[in-house]
């Protein structure tokens, strides 16, 4: 079970953290999900937008092979060869993170125009989780002032 730290203990430095994930590196995917996950743990709200190759994260599980399986990843031949590593090596792996997002309240919204771009329909999203549609001005009206957006 993943808790959040005590509110005393949070940052104040930024409001909310907005992520725009945007690479189809499962690499770089992997750590928007670190930052978004240590984030919501210190109590700032999150939101993760995901848009063209890495909106792939975000389709169902069809049987044992991910989706992210055979996506690239940085000095690794391919998503699972790099999440083997992760589990390896005694760091937090895709799907333990992405569980924790949902647990710690990250909220998840997809680029309908990365959907088109990647070829995958609303129906092909995943179902355990609330992932909403949205275009790139409902990411930016749910961004804060105060906040950080980071481009990944």
């Amino acid at each position: 079970m993943v808790q959040k730290m005590n509110e005393n203990a949070s940052i104040d430095s930024i409001e909310k953290l907005s992520l725009i994930v945007h690479s189809s590196d499962i690499g770089k995917i992997h750590y928007a999900l670190v930052l978004a996950a240590g984030a919501a743990a210190m109590n700032k709200p999150v939101t993760l937008f995901f848009t063209m190759g890495a909106s792939t994260v975000l389709s169902k599980n069809n049987g044992e092979v991910l989706p992210w399986h055979g996506m690239p990843a940085s000095g690794f031949a391919n998503g699972l060869e790099m999440n083997n590593a992760l589990k390896q090596r005694g760091v937090a792996d895709f799907q333990t993170l992405f569980q924790a997002c949902v647990e710690l309240g990250v909220r998840f919204m997809v680029c309908e125009m990365g959907l088109s771009f990647a070829e995958i329909k609303k129906t092909d999203l995943r179902d355990d989780v609330k992932i909403e549609i949205t275009g790139v001005v409902t990411f930016l009206h749910d961004a804060s002032k105060n906040g950080s957006v980071i481009f990944i």
